[in-house]
């Protein structure tokens, strides 16, 4: 590429040039032929004081500028510098916008030629890493920059970016390059004319494919061998796993304890392994630092050799997954003396449809996120061996356009040209060969839910994170219905002026000289928006009058069928059940008529046809379900957000307790099952997840503690100058915490992680301590406020010496932040479920009902678990220290208040004033 290229950046006072933000440093690059060959910067006298947030940012500050020339002394050599130019910056429009405003003010004519976003380039040329920051990036690819937010080092570093996806592009195939190339025309810089020239360059050449990459219907997709190899001739049998006696496989033994000796894993081992060999079901707690995973693995893998029965390994989170195949199944395969195969399967909306995507590149697009997502996909289809979505990094845009080419209920007639590639078709036919499969509770769930079943029947599982499968598993079993959703499914269908799927039918029929009266149906379609919009008009009514809080925040408002209120939402609801079948019976027949002669393209319109009735007749039974054949044994409840519009209301309905069905579906079908956690015991007792599961008392129940001696790592305190939660108001209480989590965090220098249970005070606590002034030097990362994943906010807290990372609900576990980022861990309130939480209110109310205590076995347990997951968020490694402080004094002042300590390990619990907790804690940390 033998353009010139002027890499630009710029340290500014502020965010907009328009209200008087100036440059007060410039840095630019120049590369030509391929090569930086100059370089000019230059500090620049903004004729105003710097702020105080963008010297800590820079390093730049008044002093360093006084003498520094005026912005209108450089203005001719910039503007010389970019003439015949593109304009490239990381995050152009930025760069451009204050320069240009600086140059017109300085009496220059302005750059107007083509600019370059290293932005864009890297979101669709590295379509699966985490970040597109320039420090994520230059770490990413190895290139030095030791002086992030000063523009000449991040010039040199965008320079060299701005090389290396020039050097990636010419590596792409021709014909990828040319698909890239018409999409590239959607972007909001001028990619499209480096694909121009490219082309010139690739044409002139006969293109060979690398051995990775074949050509199939104008897509280049990566090229694997998805047959996995046999493990032929293995004599498994004498590996067999010792069923009690660790030494009768020393050289097992002695493999594993070169990574670590850990005598409780050994344990669980021989526990896993004597369930599986006399089909029993296992309840195995397994304490922080047993080495959980590969304790199931093991075992797993020799019963899987020795028997001939596969093993499936479920889990709650993708994170799980990852970790198990990127980490765990690695170091598995190190240890074993044969080899196992390993197998994951996610749900099919999770797989791309190659005939799908082949399809939508045909279709005009003028929407940005679909021209980018779409040039993301092309890229990674020269690398992906899965087809899995979870390796992509989507805008929302971008999901929004994945769901338009995942994989759906395909009904294809004929032939599918993409058959033999099928991402999904390959991981099953890899989960048919599999000696261990990996898979998610909520597939597994879905196949007990649906008569069409994805999984194999296996009759010997492991559930890791099993506390949560009896959530999964009343999410599946119960009904949903959402104002958005339903909008985007019938948008979908759409009415004749929109020109959406219904009308491509109409077209389509009318090819096929087929007749129907589309008029009428397009009628009932309009007829059922409005009684849609009229149905979720009414359930925000209901609300208003039902609920006794203030309209104003969120609400969860459980559905009173005696209420008189409740009859006139039947009776909408009822209206809208019934303009729905409407619909379903006028178009179902349609495919049917479009009988001979279809094309590919036509094939798929159909499926996507079939696809979106299913789904309509699915809403229709959720109606049904929550408002016309409840039962006793089911609660039902409205979230509603009213400071939005409808968009924001969404129906629930799930069955009071799964333990019957799952009992009944699940574990008597199956040979072994095994629950493991870190979290399924309350003092020491397994009752309440049991019955939350469904499994009999008589099952089988083990704890295997942590190796960590947590009495002499971890120091317990419960202020005691603080104000009882009961009784001062939440602002009240959010003063007083403040005042003492800032007096913590000068002492700890940051390093905390704060546990709230609501958003709403997460959000009043991160105000007040931003508004204090008194943490300017901390970097305050609050879930729900702070953009990004909670991996994402996780990886950033720990990039700061001193950070303070606020989170609820799903912060209280699955982080993992060993050694010195956290050392202080503060539970800003017991985790009680609210009293007034619709489904919490119906689990009580049932327990009442068979004569048991509410608070003592629902209420109390449940928070009981989550408090030691909180808990466990302290101390990962064996060489972990820190502190555990408890601001609601309940712990220490109710009776109940034992059951948390008794729940977790021994520790001290010290009761002090804030002072002397301080003194303490400056004594305790290193």
């Amino acid at each position: 590429m033998n353009n010139k290229f002027v890499v630009i950046d710029l340290e500014t006072t502020g965010n907009s040039p328009k209200k008087g933000d100036k440059i007060i440093q410039f840095a630019a690059v120049v590369i030509e032929n391929g090569k930086i060959v100059d370089r000019f910067s230059s500090l620049i006298n903004p004729k105003m004081k710097i702020p105080i947030f963008i010297e800590e940012l820079t390093g730049i500050n008044d002093e360093m500028v006084i003498n520094a020339p005026y912005f209108e002394e450089l203005a001719g050599k910039i503007q010389t510098l970019l003439e015949d130019a593109y304009f490239v910056a990381h995050n152009v429009l930025f760069d451009l916008s204050f320069l240009q405003e600086e140059l017109l003010y300085a009496n220059q004519d302005g750059f107007y030629g083509s600019v370059i976003d290293t932005v864009e380039m890297a979101r669709f040329l590295f379509p699966t890493i985490d970040s597109y920051k320039l420090n994520d990036l230059a770490n990413l690819l190895g290139f030095s920059h030791n002086r992030p937010h000063q523009a000449d080092s991040d010039a040199e570093v965008t320079a060299e970016l701005l090389l290396y996806f020039l050097n990636r592009m010419e590596s792409i195939p021709l014909t990828t390059c040319k698909q890239l190339s018409e999409l590239s025309g959607g972007l909001k810089s001028d990619i499209q004319l480096l694909f121009e020239d490219l082309l010139e360059v690739k044409s002139l050449k006969m293109e060979k494919w690398p051995n990775h990459l074949e050509k199939v219907n104008g897509l280049i997709i990566y090229k694997s061998n998805f047959i996995n190899e046999k493990n032929s001739n293995t004599e498994v049998n004498e590996y067999l796993f010792p069923k009690s006696d660790l030494d009768k496989n020393l050289q097992l033994k002695q493999s594993i304890q070169q990574y670590q000796k850990r005598e409780g894993q050994f344990l669980m081992m021989n526990e896993i392994f004597d369930a599986f060999t006399h089909h029993n079901h296992l309840v195995l707690e397994a304490g922080t630092g047993i080495g959980k995973t590969l304790g199931y693995l093991l075992p797993a893998a020799y019963f899987s050799k020795a028997t001939g029965n596969k093993v499936m390994i479920s889990t709650y989170t993708t994170q799980l997954q990852s970790q198990l195949l990127e980490k765990d199944i690695p170091l598995l395969n190190k240890i074993l003396p044969f080899k196992v195969s390993i197998a994951l399967l996610k749900g099919k909306s999770h797989y791309i449809s190659l005939s799908k995507f082949e399809k939508s590149l045909q279709d005009l697009e003028d929407n940005y996120d679909s021209c980018l997502t779409k040039m993301q996909i092309l890229i990674w289809l020269l690398e992906t061996e899965t087809g899995d979505v979870d390796e992509l990094n989507l805008s929302s845009g971008g999901q929004i356009f994945w769901n338009r080419v995942r994989h759906g209920q395909e009904t294809r007639r004929g032939k599918d040209l993409w058959k033999e590639r099928d991402f999904y078709l390959r991981a099953k036919q890899r989960v048919g060969e599999a000696d261990l499969i990996i898979t998610n509770h909520s597939l597994l769930l879905t196949d007990l839910t649906q008569s069409h079943q994805t999984l194999p029947e296996i009759d010997y599982l492991i559930l890791d994170e099993g506390h949560h499968f009896h959530q999964v598993a009343t999410k599946f079993l119960g009904s949903q219905l959402d104002y958005f959703g339903i909008r985007l499914l019938l948008n979908q269908f759409g009415l004749r002026e929109q020109k959406q799927l219904l009308y491509k039918m109409e077209i389509l029929l009318r090819s096929k000289k087929g007749t129907i009266d589309f008029k009428n149906i397009f009628l009932i379609l309009s007829d059922l928006f409005f009684e849609m919009d009229e149905f979720f008009k009414a359930v925000r009514i209901y609300v208003k009058k039902v609920s006794k809080l203030e309209p104003t925040y969120k609400i969860s408002q459980r559905l009173n069928r005696q209420n008189q209120d409740f009859k006139h939402l039947l009776h909408s609801a009822e209206r809208f059940s019934f303009k729905m079948k409407e619909l379903i019976d006028s178009i179902e027949f349609i495919p049917s008529l479009i009988a001979c002669s279809l094309s590919e393209k036509d094939y798929l319109l159909i499926e996507e046809f079939n696809h979106l009735e299913q789904e309509i007749t699915r809403v229709r039974e959720n109606i049904k379900r929550i408002f016309i054949n409840a039962t006793e044994q089911d609660v039902a409840w409205i979230d509603i957000d009213f400071r939005s519009y409808q968009n924001a209301t969404t129906i629930y309905l799930q069955p009071v307790s799964i333990s019957q069905p799952l009992q009944e579906l699940f574990f008597d079908n199956k040979k072994s099952v095994i629950i493991t956690s870190a979290t399924l015991s309350v003092e020491n007792q397994f009752s309440y997840i049991l019955n939350e599961l469904g499994m009999k008392e008589s099952t089988r129940t083990i704890t295997v503690p942590s190796p960590f001696d947590y009495r002499n790592k971890v120091k317990v305190f419960v202020p005691v100058d603080l104000p009882d939660i009961r009784s001062v108001s939440n602002e009240e209480y959010v003063v007083a915490i403040t005042e003492q989590i800032i007096s913590i965090a000068e002492e700890t220098k940051g390093r905390i992680l704060l546990l709230f249970t609501a958003q709403d005070m997460l959000r009043k606590t991160f105000t007040l301590m931003k508004e204090s002034g008194l943490l300017e030097d901390y970097a305050l990362i609050a879930q729900g406020i702070t953009s990004g994943s909670r991996s994402r906010l996780t990886r950033n807290f720990q990039k700061f010496d001193k950070a303070i990372l606020f989170g609820t609900s799903s912060f209280w576990e699955g982080i993992d932040i060993p050694g010195e980022d956290l050392s202080c861990l503060i539970m800003v309130r017991l985790p009680f479920t609210p009293p007034d939480d619709p489904f919490m209110q119906a689990k009580c109310d049932e327990a009442r009902r068979l004569g048991g205590n509410a608070f003592i076995e629902v209420s109390l347990p449940d928070a009981v678990l989550k408090f030691k997951q909180g808990f466990g968020r302290l101390i990962r490694t064996e060489q972990d220290k820190g502190v555990f402080i408890i601001f609601d004094r309940r712990i220490v002042t109710e009776k109940y208040g034992k059951s948390f300590f008794n729940s977790i390990p021994e520790v001290d619990v010290i009761q002090r004033k804030n002072e002397e907790i301080l003194k303490e804690i400056r004594y305790w940390l290193p």
